[in-house]
């Protein structure tokens, strides 16, 4: 395998190196949960070549595989005698160093700390292993200020992180419309406002942003205080697909322990397949694991919306990652990465075979 290029994103950092701003997935902060209790496994049951597996995940919808595979015994079932337990993570970063540490073993994560991940460790840390969800991301705006796409130009519009996966979406939309922004700054024909999620509904309301670019459940919360939806980020993609979840896993564990991965990889295909045939269910399972998660249920009017624009899939999606990647670099925000490798999806395609679903592709990214 090639040697990859080290991540050269957010020069900023180099100075400012506490901030927890290097390609994230969602931008929800660096803090992680370690839920504790490991999951009740049946009496009797063989344990597979690990007496646990260590699994971490964002509470998130469009996490909502691991949510819902936790919460309703899915995943569990799969491991027989070995145990799940699980963490939970507000950013990317923080979720790779547990990995890094060995803190957990298989992680549901966005396309960029994926590929930060893999490229700051020469490609030796981690393998993406399957996909899990496709959109969720939308443009959300003030009516009253914007009424069309050309209306964003000279605009105050946020998004979750300097340089993680919805900034770049952003950024690459700009340029794309031929206007100027300097990545770093955020400054130029649009104002993009860096602008944790957790706080953006409490800024789109004091009218320090005229809107922005965010993924659920935070675009419906906007949309709840009044703003409009003016453009989803899954009609920018062919066949409206976009990976916004892949599957991750150490190296090391994937080598030790294979068998284990692939009962999680099974445990994750037939969660997918429970949630698309069973939509008001999974809903409201994922919708009661975030309650144990965040001491507070989503409401109808925000879960709804959110809900319906997350495509729940086994497929990674891996071409569009590629297309992510070069929207960095395009971006100045990253060097052109190697991530020749990045993939391995042997697991995840004998799963598929024997389930007798279609396989899927590495788009030539796959370790050889």
């Amino acid at each position: 395998m090639s040697a990859a290029r080290p991540l050269t994103t957010l020069r900023t950092i180099a100075v400012i190196a506490s901030l927890p701003v290097l390609l994230t997935a969602c931008g929800y902060g660096s803090e992680s949960t370690d839920e504790g209790g490991k999951s009740a496994v049946a009496a009797g049951a063989e344990k597979l070549s690990a007496d646990e597996v260590k699994i971490g995940y964002f509470p998130n919808l469009t996490h909502a595989t691991a949510l819902v595979g936790v919460q309703e015994g899915l995943l569990q079932k799969e491991l027989g005698g070995t145990t799940i337990k699980a963490s939970t993570f507000n950013a990317g970063p923080s979720e790779i160093e547990a990995l890094n540490a060995g803190s957990i073993d298989i992680g549901w994560i966005g396309p960029s700390p994926a590929i930060n991940g893999y490229t700051k460790s020469d490609g030796k840390n981690l393998r993406i292993i399957g996909g899990s969800a496709s959109g969720g991301v939308k443009l959300v705006v003030d009516p009253k200020k914007i009424k069309s796409l050309d209306d964003v130009k000279g605009k105050k519009i946020a998004t979750p992180q300097l340089g993680n996966t919805q900034d770049v979406a952003f950024l690459n939309w700009i340029a794309d419309k031929g206007w100027k922004v300097d990545a770093q700054s955020g400054k130029g024909d649009v104002s993009v406002v860096r602008t944790d999620n957790k706080i953006t509904p409490d800024a789109y309301k004091s009218g320090s942003i005229d809107g922005a670019w965010v993924p659920e459940p935070t675009a419906s919360k906007l949309v709840a205080e009044g703003a409009e939806v003016l453009l989803d980020e899954s009609d920018l993609w062919p066949d409206k697909k976009f990976v916004i979840t892949n599957i991750i896993v150490s190296q090391k564990f994937l080598k030790q322990h294979p068998d284990v991965v692939e009962a999680v990889l099974r445990g994750s295909v037939k969660t997918n397949e429970w949630i698309n045939a069973n939509p008001d269910k999974a809903k409201a399972s994922a919708n009661t694991a975030l309650e144990k998660l965040s001491g507070k249920a989503l409401p109808a009017g925000v879960l709804d919306p959110a809900w319906k624009s997350v495509t729940f899939l086994d497929d990674p999606l891996a071409a569009t990652l590629d297309a992510e990647a070069e929207h960095a670099v395009k971006a100045g925000l990253l060097e052109k990465p190697d991530l020749k490798s990045i993939y391995d999806l042997t697991l995840l395609n004998k799963v598929l075979k024997a389930e007798g679903k279609d396989t899927v592709d590495d788009a030539g990214l796959g370790a050889r």
